[in-house]
């Protein structure tokens, strides 16, 4: 084991020392994204992880909830896209009715509060993926830079090599192997800085997605308490709204009363039977006839 490493160290060394200054330059670029890769994705990736745990549970809490607004203790306490999506939709309504302590007595949200609220809750949204994103262009850049970086040392160690090789006049091994080590190098180096950088960029879009789809599910699902506050208050409205009188009818049968009579009203009246009857005035014979016996005089 320790062989294979001061094997490995001693390698690594003589091909870096023996490269030119192209080379090592490909080297360092290479082995800085290193370590700019490994710090932002051991940082974000811990962020992200924590934040797609806390907005899961977070919307949990909100869907046992009858009144999103009941969550304002919890969200205080919470510094998460989430609670954040929240208050921005706090602040509105607060806005709109005119202050915090008048919010728990308010009355449900018309239309075009509902809009004025929705469009707050998806700009803190939009607000919130820029946050999540930030950064995220180093790591598709090592993604991305990174062979390319290492394949151009190769193709460029490999040119040098076999110039030297040219200028030798003779195909020794000595006189490549400077040049190929160090070609390999840059290779090797690419691969590490791009393969880590594109399994860690993988998961960190997928947080990204998810939180994404926690904070829209956050959003509708408010908006759907608020508006089904206003649909049982329109239906305890309609069950109330009863006639006085002998008996207690609901509007839309009272109404239907009301158009039945209506159209009885319209009818003809229809003469009763007692009354005297006007008789037809008499049909008058024509002219001629003889009214006895239907003949011609």
């Amino acid at each position: 084991m320790v062989n294979l490493l001061s094997l490995g160290e001693s390698g690594v060394y003589y091909a870096f020392k023996h490269s030119d200054g192209v080379g090592q330059g490909i080297v360092v670029i290479l082995c800085i994204f290193s370590v700019i890769v490994w710090c932002l994705m051991l940082i974000k990736g811990l962020s992200l992880s924590s934040a797609y745990k806390d907005s899961r549970r977070l919307l949990g809490e909100l869907r046992k909830k009858a009144n999103p607004l009941a969550l304002k203790a919890i969200m205080d306490k919470e510094d998460t896209p989430l609670s954040r999506v929240f208050h921005s939709c706090y602040t509105r309504m607060a806005q709109i009715h005119g202050g915090d302590d008048k919010l728990y007595r308010r009355k449900p949200l018309t239309d075009t509060e509902l809009r004025v609220v929705r469009s707050a809750m998806e700009e803190s949204v939009s607000d919130q993926i820029v946050v999540l994103e930030d950064k995220i262009i180093l790591l598709m850049t090592a993604v991305s830079i990174s062979p390319f970086l290492g394949l151009f040392g190769t193709v460029w160690g490999i040119m040098l090599a076999f110039t030297e090789m040219a200028q030798a006049g003779r195909p020794d091994i000595s006189t490549l192997a400077p040049g190929i080590s160090g070609a390999l190098l840059t290779t090797v180096l690419g691969l590490v800085v791009a393969i880590p950088s594109l399994i860690g960029y993988n998961y960190i879009t997928f947080y990204i997605k998810q939180i994404t789809v926690f904070m829209d599910n956050f959003v509708e699902e408010t908006l759907s308490k608020f508006e089904m506050e206003r649909v049982i208050q329109d239906r305890k409205g309609d069950e109330l709204d009863f006639t006085s009188g002998a008996g207690q009818v609901p509007v839309q049968q009272r109404n239907t009363m009301s158009q039945q009579v209506q159209m009885q009203q319209r009818q003809p009246a229809v003469q009763p039977q007692g009354e005297e009857q006007i008789p037809p005035p008499p049909r008058q014979q024509p002219s001629g006839q003889d009214p006895r016996n239907n003949r011609f005089f």
